[in-house]
């Protein structure tokens, strides 16, 4: 067996991963006064005790870097009323909070209004993964409330429902 890795376009390997849906969430933190965020898709749940979680942040974008230095940042879940959100926070190296009023309900950094959720962390641990830097985060405050989330697949936006009944259980 060779010790070397396979080469695998990017291209090809954003449309295949692609094909696995995601949620849409904000990633928000403050930096001496002054806020960053930034759109994110790859986000999971790590141990519920402690209560961590895991997000991917770009390498060398404004918002990655507050976030480590800050040590604290909030994951916004994003409902699927918010694509125009999930669009701002996305653009590279724009203001993402021009015209926004600052939000920040029972947290210690901004939040995005009307999201369908807010967890807000301290980073627990961080480490360089590829182009991107992987955050580890203790949650310390949640909120949440009903609504549909936005859903992201295959590159676009779309919807995710409910299918109306009970899940079947794997462990009893």
């Amino acid at each position: 067996m060779s010790a070397t890795t396979p080469t695998i376009d990017p291209l090809t390997m954003r449309r295949t991963i692609g094909r696995f849906a995601t949620g849409v969430a904000v990633v928000t933190t403050l930096e001496d006064g002054e806020p960053h965020g930034m759109t994110v898709n790859s986000l999971t749940s790590v141990s519920l005790d402690p209560p961590l979680l895991l997000v991917c942040l770009t390498t060398g974008a404004r918002t990655t870097d507050a976030v480590v230095r800050a040590g604290r940042f909030t994951v916004n879940i994003l409902s699927d009323r918010q694509e125009e959100i999930a669009m701002r926070f996305a653009r590279r190296g724009a203001d993402h909070f021009e015209g926004l009023t600052l939000t920040y309900g029972d947290h210690e950094v901004p939040v995005v209004p009307n999201a369908l959720a807010h967890l807000e962390c301290a980073v627990d641990r961080q480490f360089e993964a590829g182009d991107h830097v992987v955050v580890i985060g203790r949650v310390h405050r949640v909120c949440d409330r009903s609504g549909e989330p936005l859903a992201f697949l295959g590159g676009r936006f779309g919807d995710l429902t409910e299918r109306g009944r009970q899940p079947q259980l794997w462990f009893a």
